[in-house]
């Protein structure tokens, strides 16, 4: 016999030893209030119906987080790395960190080390979002978990502005779509972040056929950037969103120059320049690669219908787009949210 095979065990050699894993015995498996069906113990929701299993003292160690990300209608939790995590951690913590929440050892570095508090995952269920701070806390991790609905991430959250009035002070902030104006004073802005929008749109018409190939008709690709700001007062919830593409810029008087991106930047300097209590953040452009493991720039493909070109013929059209504004929303809030618990801010 060729060597290869001289190492095959034969059945005069006894069983041969399972390539993988054994799986949970029935005795192990616990069995969903709800829809009575068996899962594994290592779940914290039901495989089947999503409802919360029972924790029993030989299955509470077992648990471990699935960090599966919620659906863009479902509500979200995430679970916030705070200040001075990165000092002391050993290698082999980092390991296990980055093994808990499906992380590399590099992007756990980046989180960890950051000045100040970034996401380290985002779950789809507070219990879930309980069990990764127990677990993290275990690691000498402290953290803290803050749903979409304390950030204020939802759509009536961001509002735009359309142009800005101001005297020595009071701003008044006059808001797109034919919205009220707001008037703050100038020392009610507590925060500037700043940070550029992204818009990738690609359409594709594809001619249906019996072959397993379609044929390409037709492709279209479309790209938008950016640049904004998102300014803070401490007596208004709301994010007031100036964009460079989408804003008057007459406020700035003789100042105001043919390029929009020059506009914004003097507009960013005469808003900081007036207000006394204002911090500003220009770290997102930075730390988008740190964001992006828990709060990944969100993708969208909608289908545009069959169409009938010619007897016999059809043809599919589908658009796909790719956008951090969400991202970029969380981001925003999150700063804001510590601005506004500062004590929260420090692991110690």
């Amino acid at each position: 016999m060729p060597k290869d095979n001289e190492s095959i065990h034969l059945p005069i050699d006894g069983p041969v030893a399972p390539s993988e894993p054994a799986g949970f015995s029935a005795d192990q498996m616990i069995r969903c209030d709800e829809c009575l069906r068996a899962n594994p113990p290592t779940r914290v929701n039901c495989l089947y119906c999503a409802a919360v299993l029972p924790v029993t003292e030989s299955t509470a160690r077992l648990r471990k987080p699935t960090l599966k990300q919620p659906e863009k209608h479902e509500p979200g939790f995430n679970t916030i790395a705070l200040c001075g995590n990165g000092q002391g951690q050993t290698a082999d913590s980092l390991q296990e960190i980055a093994d808990l929440l499906k992380l590399s050892i590099e992007n756990c570095e980046r989180i960890l080390s950051a000045a100040f508090p970034l996401p380290l995952a985002r779950t789809a269920s507070r219990d879930e979002a309980d069990l990764v701070v127990e677990r993290l806390a275990e690691l000498g991790l402290n953290t803290v978990t803050l749903s979409d609905d304390t950030l204020g991430t939802d759509e009536a959250s961001i509002v735009r502005a359309r142009s800005l009035q101001w005297d020595e002070q009071q701003l008044w902030i006059h808001l797109s779509g034919g919205k009220d104006s707001c008037l703050v004073n100038w020392s009610e802005l507590i925060l500037l972040v700043s940070g550029r929008l992204t818009l990738k749109k690609v359409e594709v018409v594809e001619r249906m056929s019996k072959r397993s190939e379609k044929e390409l008709l037709n492709t279209s690709e479309f790209f938008n950037d950016e640049t904004i700001i998102d300014l803070y007062s401490s007596s208004v919830d709301q994010t007031f969103r100036i964009g460079a593409n989408s804003f008057d810029f007459s406020c700035l008087g003789e100042d105001k120059t043919l390029v929009s991106g020059q506009n914004l930047k003097s507009l960013r300097d005469a808003i900081i320049s007036r207000s006394k209590n204002i911090q500003v953040d220009e770290s997102y452009n930075v730390l988008r690669n740190a964001l992006e493991p828990v709060w990944p720039i969100e993708q969208e493909t909608q289908s545009s219908g069959w169409r009938r070109e010619r007897p016999g013929k059809f043809s599919l059209g589908a658009t796909t787009v790719n956008s951090n504004e969400s991202q970029f929303t969380r981001y925003s809030r999150l700063r804001r949210y510590f601005i506004l618990n500062p004590r929260q801010t420090d692991a110690s």
